[in-house]
């Protein structure tokens, strides 16, 4: 007989937030006291949205009960909702609360609304629930008495998640792209059918158009691209600009084209744009792929071993509603893709990335879901497509070492482009440190002691090798023992004790201790909890020594790979009969994953080269002792070029036949010379083209910048009143911006409680337990929401309308004076003449991209405040000409912002002509 259901109205409704607590229990909702909340919470299941930011209102992290976000994970796994009491309302067409005592009583009428999805006769995401159902209550779920008896058992068995995922298919290579040359009146043909019937004519995006088309035209010599620098301000609609031109130049010439951008926002932009290139979704789908690095996909045999047994608790509940997920999925992609990004936040440090390969332990054909395999289906699709949206680093990845040489970019659109000195400088940096040092002994030796997990080192991995080749199988073991000298468990425990094992940590205390004595010596303040670091100059002997007992390490044990990787090169040319194509793909793999450890040793060894030797004019290298809140957490020794342009010019763009390099904000604020200075064009024989268009907004009439000058530096009360007055003033709608962590989080305890009793939600990134996409997402949602965050909000955010109408800055973008910035201002001296100069380009960058986020539209209207008197006005110039600048008092800032509070405001033509402020710079 089929057990009755629970009703959700037999639990009670909980809702925690600044503003206050409520509870609703048989049919009415009062407010309560946090002892007494947390009390009911931890005697009786509760229903309630979103159990970690509800455990940290309440100040009790591990609350528990009956999430609304799992349920709809369970529900709808692949769709999107934004994770609040509106959002979800809105997905399930219900009405969203008036105020937050209703949220209880909502969060009822959520439940049974999606409750009433599984016994419908129509629900999209039925097939693998029941089994899904009957392994999360095994699991003990806390939704599965709810919803096990909704679901009918199927008449016959559900199919396995590993057996109903499609399989790629291997297609021939792709011929080369045809030597073309695209027609001016087509290439705006083509953007007049993308832009639409009737659309705003925009001549500034058909010349856009124009002169990016030039950039497919082919190259005149080798190494020698088609590059154009293009600057294309807010509302140009640059996108279909560079869009028009490489559709068409892929469609006639057969090929394809990378559109690389810095931040997964804009990727996911970018892929919803391509809908008016190919209208058809199946269409869509093989002309047009996203692309990221492995590590943002899911892995099906990690994933496999946590549905079978290697999680436990709340971390398999996880792992049964990303299976649920993948099921649904489009592409795997875990991270910025259709897996709600809030997802993973509910389980705390039971995280996702337990299921994706963020160790690079892949082994390709070797695996039972190859054939299945996310990652491998975008890898080849990538290799057939038209379009393909990928990011900065996994270009710069790709050309300098992919596996996929056939298909290396040569027609590339880097939209964000002011990224891309940024992301040259991680990509092709070096790092020596403890937790880098035991990934790579884990890779090379697989488990040790009682380990578990599907973590297998090379013997394991390339088991049938070993027993067809000796001397394969004896490079093999020399690799196991010469890995035996890098850290294992517990080495940064030794290191801090003083009791280090092995050359690596040795050489690891060493770094350890130097970094202490001189960043004491430097005036640093040991004891503020945040990383130290020195310059890696003038070593002592200790130091020395064990450099070089390291480097007799590595040399071991990199001379056992190099020769391994030799031996399966040779196994590939001289093909035994068992080596059928499965088995030759897994091994191709295999050398390209030795190949990559390979280079990473090399770059070690060349680094500690450098220690007691000569100066390296080409880097920078420095000792760093990382930590978090005072806890440390790693150590090491970096290397970056001084300049990673070079190494952009060289393994990207030189090969390239055609570059564009295009971004509302490509000058910084300044000059076409830190444009050339930062993008690689300058290592090019050939100069590159120069473009710019001004952005179509009146900022005249829409904007009007604002220095506020009796806020005094340091003083974190007047900083948080500030902060809140402002909020208050334009009832939400403002992106707060830090540049330091502790600021952010002292503003946000002083004055989140304060706004949320008027009405005005407060979100922080570094404070509220949500991803930052998530946190954004909530934002645009709600024109009354505000939210305070640091670098990764000034720049990549698209909240255009009512949503963000006021930006605040803390202060002036100062760089942080680390050991490589110093470097690079001090290089800067012998181009631009002073180090201030080096440090204005940046700050101007830093002001443009951060202004940028605040006229998004024609009619969007916006106040853009900075609470600095010490704002020089030399940096005055990062702002769109034509927008108002004043020096005010705060009071006086507080009687402009309010202007932009009531939406009836926000359409008057100029909504600043009624305040004049005194002390306009």
């Amino acid at each position: 007989m089929k057990p009755t259901p629970l009703s959700p109205l037999s639990f009670p409704a909980l809702h925690a937030s600044h503003a206050g607590i409520w509870l609703r229990e048989g049919g009415e909702t009062r407010g309560l006291a946090k002892g007494e909340a947390v009390g009911r919470a931890a005697e009786t299941p509760v229903l309630m949205l979103n159990a970690p930011l509800a455990g940290q209102r309440l100040g009790y992290p591990d609350i528990n009960g009956l999430d609304l976000l799992e349920l709809w994970a369970f529900v709808h796994p692949a769709r999107f909702v934004v994770p609040t009491a509106k959002g979800l309302a809105e997905a399930l067409g219900l009405d969203a609360p008036a105020t937050e005592a209703d949220i209880p009583a909502l969060i009822h009428a959520i439940a049974e609304r999606l409750l009433s999805r599984l016994d419908a006769p129509v629900w999209a995401e039925r097939e693998g629930a029941w089994t899904a159902a009957q392994s999360l209550a095994r699991l003990r779920w806390p939704w599965a008495p709810v919803v096990a008896p909704r679901i009918a058992m199927p008449d016959q068995a559900e199919r396995w998640l590993f057996s109903k995922l499609p399989e790629w298919e291997d297609v021939a290579p792709r011929p080369a792209p045809r030597t073309i040359s695209l027609d001016g009146d087509a290439v705006l043909a083509q953007l007049d059918r993308l832009t639409g019937q009737g659309a705003e004519a925009r001549p500034g995006q058909r010349a856009y158009a124009e002169q990016a088309a030039a950039s497919f035209a082919p190259r005149a010599a080798r190494d020698q691209p088609n590059m154009l620098l293009a600057e294309a301000g807010t509302g140009i609609g640059k996108t279909l600009g560079y869009l028009a031109p490489a559709s068409l130049w892929a469609a006639e010439a057969g090929g394809a084209v990378w559109i690389s951008t810095y931040t997964k926002a804009l990727q996911r932009q970018l892929d919803r744009e391509t809908i008016r290139l190919f209208p058809d979704a199946e269409t869509r789908k093989r002309r047009v792929v996203v692309r990221k690095g492995r590590e943002n996909y899911l892995c099906l045999l990690n994933l496999e071993d946590a549905l079978q047994g290697g999680f436990a608790g709340r971390a398999a509940v996880l792992a049964q509603l990303v299976a649920r997920w993948a099921a649904y999925s489009k592409d795997g992609d875990m991270v910025g893709g259709d897996l709600p990004g809030w997802l993973p936040t509910l389980f705390r440090r039971n995280g996702s990335t337990a299921l994706t390969d963020r160790r690079g332990e892949c082994i390709y054909a070797g695996c039972p879901h190859y054939r299945k395999c996310f990652i491998e289906r975008a890898s080849r699709a990538s290799a057939q497509a038209d379009i393909i949206i990928a990011n900065h680093a996994l270009v710069m990845i790709n050309a300098a070492r992919g596996r996929e040489a056939a298909s290396q970019p040569t027609r590339i659109v880097f939209d964000e482009g002011h990224h891309l000195f940024d992301a040259a400088d991680s990509t092709f940096a070096a790092l020596l440190s403890g937790q880098e040092a035991i990934e790579l002994r884990r890779w090379v030796i697989g488990p040790e002691g009682t380990s578990r997990g599907r973590r297998r080192g090379l013997a394991a991995r390339l088991s049938d090798v070993a027993s067809y080749d000796a001397e394969g199988a004896l490079a093999i073991q020399a690799a196991r023992d010469a890995a035996q000298a890098l850290p294992s468990d517990e080495w940064l425990k030794r290191v801090v004790s003083g009791d280090p094992f092995g050359p690596i940590e040795v050489l690891l205390a060493a770094v350890r201790g130097t970094v202490y004595a001189r960043a004491a010596e430097s005036g640093k303040d040991a004891d503020a909890g945040y990383g130290l670091e020195t310059e890696l100059a003038e070593p002592d002997g200790a130091l020395v020594d064990a450099a070089q007992a390291a480097v007799t390490a590595l040399d071991t044990l990199l001379r056992p790979l190099l020769h391994l990787g030799k031996r399966l090169q040779t196994l590939l040319e001289d093909a035994p009969d068992w080596l059928d194509a499965q088995a030759r793909a897994r091994i191709d793999g295999a050398i390209a994953s030795l190949g990559w450890r390979c280079d990473l040793v090399a770059a070690w060894l060349a680094l500690l080269s450098r220690i007691g030797g000569p100066a390296d004019a080409d880097h920078v290298d420095w000792l760093a002792v990382e930590r978090f809140e005072g806890r440390e957490y790693d150590i090491g020794i970096h290397r970056r070029w001084l300049d990673p342009t070079k190494p952009l010019a060289e393994a990207v763009l030189k090969p390239a036949h055609g570059v564009i390099v295009t971004s509302a904000t490509l000058k910084g604020g300044g000059g076409w010379d830190m444009a050339e200075a930062r993008s690689g064009t300058l290592h090019l024989s050939r100069p590159a083209a120069r473009f710019e268009v001004d952005s179509p907004f009146d900022y005249q009439a829409q904007a009007q910048v604002l220095i506020v000058t009796d806020i005094r530096r340091g003083d974190i009360a007047a900083l948080s009143g500030a902060y809140a007055r402002l909020i208050e003033a334009t009832q939400g709608g403002t992106l707060g911006l830090f540049t330091a962590i502790r600021r952010l989080r002292a503003v946000h305890a002083r004055i989140a409680d304060r706004l949320a009793r008027g009405g005005l939600p407060l979100y922080a990134q570094h404070v509220d337990p949500m991803d930052t996409g998530t946190l954004v997402d909530i934002f645009r949602d709600d024109p009354h929401a505000s939210l305070l965050g640091t670098d990764a909000l000034r720049d990549g955010v698209d909240v255009p309308g009512d949503s963000l109408r006021l930006v605040v800055m803390e202060g002036v973008p100062w760089p942080k004076p680390t050991v490589l910035h110093s470097a690079r201002r001090l290089a800067a001296t012998q181009t631009m003449g002073t180090g201030s100069a080096y440090d204005d380009a940046l700050i101007r960058a830093r002001l443009a991209q951060a202004f940028g986020r605040l006229i998004r539209r024609a009619s969007d209207r916006g106040c853009f405040v900075i609470l600095s008197a010490a704002m020089p006005s030399r940096l005055l110039s990062a702002f769109p000409p034509g927008v108002a600048i004043q020096r005010v008092t705060l009071d006086e800032a507080i009687i402009a912002v309010s202007r932009l509070s009531v939406p009836e405001a926000l359409g008057e033509t100029d909504p600043f002509v009624h305040h004049k402020a005194t002390g306009a710079s």
